[in-house]
């Protein structure tokens, strides 16, 4: 039998009287693209921190590939790839000197990391800006350096949270057929994301957080009942978030000092 490339048990968190995960279990097959979503709060960086070792869990364990992590020694780290929300980069580096320094922390050998980081640059349209500071890079180039610095080690299970922030169509396009490729030879790829189109599309499987609690958990396909509903209709009735238009009604009502004892002007053209 395969072990799990990932297997949370009673997973439970609080800061403080905050629950923020509460018994949270689920095991992961290899080669599989998870889709972990859920709200704003819901539980979900904490979860990936937990596993990466950069926060400890209040009850529960995690396993990866059977084996129960070790953050005391790291070894398993060198297992994953992750691509934080938001993540700072060494301005004063160029890519490659970063790209380097990233996949010597993972244990290569410089010289292997380089080539590898300048051939993977090329393929996706960085290698001959590879030289320069990344404080020239926009924001998509330092993106793409992210992900090719969560993958230049050969990882076998990646975490990525918000990973296309910042990138152009084509580059989108691009690393959604990287993760395909990948997750066909084998990959694990855990993936969490506010741009549902995009999860819907590629996850083959999708884990929805609510409140620090699963709430629902499989293909789409399983979780969606009605064939014409989409991942984020689903996500707004399974969160009970259903007052969009009235908020945004409200929010232009305010913006345009319109009360319900003034009533909006018709026209405002400006004609007289």
């Amino acid at each position: 039998m395969t072990d799990y490339a990932i297997s949370l048990h009673h997973l439970h968190k609080q800061f403080g009287s905050k629950v923020v995960l509460d018994d949270v279990n689920f095991d992961i097959a290899p080669g599989t693209i998870v889709g972990y979503i859920g709200p704003n709060g819901a539980g979900k960086s904490t979860t990936v921190k937990i596993v990466l070792g950069l926060l400890d869990a209040d009850s529960g364990s995690v396993e990866l590939f059977g084996k129960s992590i070790d953050v005391r020694t790291g070894e398993y780290k060198r297992r994953i790839g992750y691509v934080p929300e938001g993540a700072d980069v060494f301005n004063a580096l160029t890519a490659r000197e970063y790209l380097q320094l990233v996949g010597q922390l993972y244990g290569m050998d410089a010289e292997l990391a380089g080539t590898r980081a300048e051939k993977l640059a090329a393929i996706v349209g960085l290698g001959e800006a590879l030289d320069r500071r990344l404080v020239s890079y926009s924001k998509g180039m330092r993106q793409l350096v992210l992900i090719i610095a969560s993958l230049v080690h050969n990882p076998d299970i990646l975490f990525w949270d918000e990973p296309l922030n910042g990138l152009d169509a084509n580059a989108v396009l691009l690393v959604e057929q990287i993760l395909r490729e990948l997750r066909s030879r084998g990959k694990t790829i855990f993936y969490s994301s506010h741009i549902m189109d995009v999860v819907q599309k590629l996850s083959d499987r999708i884990i929805l957080l609510n409140g620090g609690t699963v709430v629902a958990d499989g293909p789409f396909a399983e979780l969606n009942r009605d064939a014409d509903t989409s991942l984020q209709e689903l996500f707004n009735a399974m969160t009970g978030y259903s007052e969009h238009g009235q908020r945004a009604r409200a929010f232009a009502d305010e913006l345009m000092g319109i009360t319900a004892d003034a009533p909006a002007t018709e026209g405002g053209d400006g004609d007289e």
